[in-house]
């Protein structure tokens, strides 16, 4: 203070409403960044259910796409990575990944993509009964009815495409497939609780990148190399699917909470099969999902939803107003 009179400086405080309005506006990108990354990841059935792929045969395919598309996103995130740091419980991080993209990639070769991508869904609930049963972790009511309904949701696809099977003579070697891509793919939620004090980023080009060396010597013994052709489908399939999904989904879990992301992502196991039908339907190998899928994979969604989607979230997501 100086000649009588004051000067007043403009301090920002966190409860300011600039700060109020920077944490909205914050949160709001990370919503729409994890909307990307589950329309990114949901074009998988896209690629899988091609024709681009049809010279490779059905008993590989799954292992070759796994081994392609990891290999493409991981040489994609490795030049992003800033903070590498080795554990030991990155190993079976990487174990449970490759076993994930084998068998998710195998399921959806093997059967219909809305059966490939609902049965890995069921993974929350794989999660919740060993959270439970082995790590005494409390379980809510609103968990209860996400098991409930996982499991109804479960039981509708299994048995009926098993009775389809022994009536009608299909195949249900794409349904055993889903049912351990799930149970993988909770391996791989569970492993990644026990690193949270790992940059992300790493965690996730480790295991891709694990993936691409463990199945690199099958691929090399298969000596099924792609052609011309296929070339660009697999980096797009690695990098714009997988990679660039996941760098989106990084961003976006820094401004919100695990539960809404979770919330979001819900949207990849409904647009699956959504963009098969879209680009494939004319397709002579096109499947559609049969009514006990629909039914089975809405009584899942409803028990995720139930479980993950906060209130008013989809007000807050599509709407954004400044004060």
């Amino acid at each position: 203070m100086s000649g009588g009179s004051t000067k007043r400086r403009h301090i920002e405080v966190p409860g300011s409403s600039q700060s109020s309005t920077q944490g909205k506006l914050d949160r709001f990108r990370g919503r729409w960044r994890i909307v990307c990354a589950a329309l990114l990841w949901s074009t998988s059935g896209f690629f899988v259910k091609s024709h681009w792929f049809d010279s490779w045969p059905i008993e590989t395919r799954g292992i070759q796409l796994a081994f392609w598309r990891c290999l493409f996103a991981g040489l994609f995130l490795l030049p992003l990575v800033r903070r590498p740091r080795w554990s030991w419980r990155l190993v079976p991080a990487g174990l449970f990944f490759l076993a994930m993209n084998v068998t998710y990639l195998t399921a959806m070769t093997s059967t219909t993509a809305a059966n490939a991508i609902w049965l890995q869904y069921t993974a929350p609930m794989w999660v919740l009964f060993i959270g439970v049963g082995f790590f005494k972790e409390t379980a809510t009511r609103a968990d209860h009815w996400m098991i409930g309904l996982c499991m109804l949701g479960v039981l509708v696809i299994v048995s009926c495409e098993v009775c389809a099977a022994l009536v009608l003579g299909y195949s249900f070697e794409g349904i055993v497939w889903g049912v351990i891509g799930g149970i993988s793919f909770a391996g791989v939620i569970l492993s990644m609780r026990t690193l949270r004090d790992l940059d992300s980023l790493w965690m996730v080009t480790w295991c891709m990148l694990t993936t691409a060396v463990a199945l690199g010597p099958y691929v090399v013994w298969t000596n099924q190399w792609p052609s011309t052709p296929q070339w660009m489908p697999l980096v797009l399939f690695g990098v714009a699917q997988l990679g660039v999904g996941y760098v989106l989904f990084a961003m976006g879990v820094r401004s919100i909470s695990g539960h809404e992301a979770s919330g979001i992502l819900l949207l990849e196991p409904i647009l699956v099969p959504i963009w098969v039908f879209v680009a494939w339907r004319n397709s002579p190998g096109y499947t559609p999902p049969a009514i006990w899928t629909i039914v089975g994979g809405g009584f899942i969604l409803v028990g995720l939803l139930i479980r993950y989607v906060p209130r008013g979230m989809g007000r807050d997501l599509f709407w954004h107003r400044a004060k």
